[in-house]
């Protein structure tokens, strides 16, 4: 426990991955966690971890593509820790593959969990970061939307790229409200990519050499306390960025 105790974060798609590695490493600097998913029993599962670690968690089932939910969820973290200090929109549902294999409802799906999740997320944590006089929102998007072949990518990157765009925004906006707001574009061992690495094993091969530090990140501790350092004091002139978090592969420019 250390540099946010008595911080009140909510992260969103916490049951795995790098969700569950943001979560694990926020409780692990002090901050009381709302873990946020679909699935109950992966969610419960990553407040035991929290727990057993001497943290606090709460549970909470939520399908940020409901706008309802997102109300509701925002509205039980505060009421279970009595306000909220740090908001994390992690949780993504998208696809990948040529923009010709794409369908609406897959396009969509990726915008209403990315971009508008995100936004509503924002808005609804927005009073209650304010009320306690400010705070931190770190939204996830990827390296994805600056790759120099963007084939197989454009929903995704679409999806995210206007989650960059909302990051910067709100930074400006919310400024003066004691508020910061920035995005990290991570490549860590998430189940998404390791599903990726088996079913196309000599692209991810690949992919990995282009990584300059030689390496898949972890999600605890090459994203999760990443993230910590992003909400500390230490870093609390910075907001409106993007930070890469990939071991050097990308570069946004």
């Amino acid at each position: 426990m250390g540099v946010l105790n008595g911080r009140i974060a909510l992260v969103t798609g916490a049951g795995q991955g790098v969700g569950r590695g943001i979560a694990l490493a926020l409780a692990r600097a002090g901050a009381a966690v709302a873990v946020t998913g679909r699935t109950e029993s992966k969610i419960v599962d990553t407040c035991r971890q929290i727990e057993e670690a001497g943290g606090k968690a709460h549970p909470i089932v939520c399908d940020v593509k409901d706008p309802a939910d997102v109300e509701r969820t925002v509205n039980a973290a505060v009421g279970t820790f009595g306000g909220l200090d740090i908001l994390v929109n992690n949780a993504y549902e998208g696809v990948l593959g040529p923009l010709l294999a794409t369908s609406d409802e897959d396009f969509m799906k990726g915008l209403l969990s990315g971009p508008v999740a995100t936004f509503r997320f924002m808005r609804a944590c927005h009073p209650h970061l304010k009320a306690r006089g400010g705070g931190d929102i770190v939204n996830l998007v990827t390296s994805a939307s600056v790759r120099w072949d963007a084939s197989n990518y454009g929903a995704y990157a679409a999806a995210k790229q206007a989650v960059r765009a909302l990051t910067r925004a709100a930074a400006c906006e919310w400024g003066k409200d004691g508020i910061r707001v920035n995005a990290i574009a991570p490549l860590a061992d998430s189940p998404a990519l390791d599903a990726w690495t088996k079913a196309s094993p000599e692209e991810a091969r690949a992919f990995f050499a282009t990584i300059p530090l030689g390496r898949i990140g972890s999600c605890e501790h090459d994203i999760g306390r990443a993230v910590v350092a992003l909400v500390g004091p230490d870093l609390r002139y910075l907001t409106g960025a993007t930070i890469p978090l990939d071991g050097g592969q990308a570069y946004f420019g």
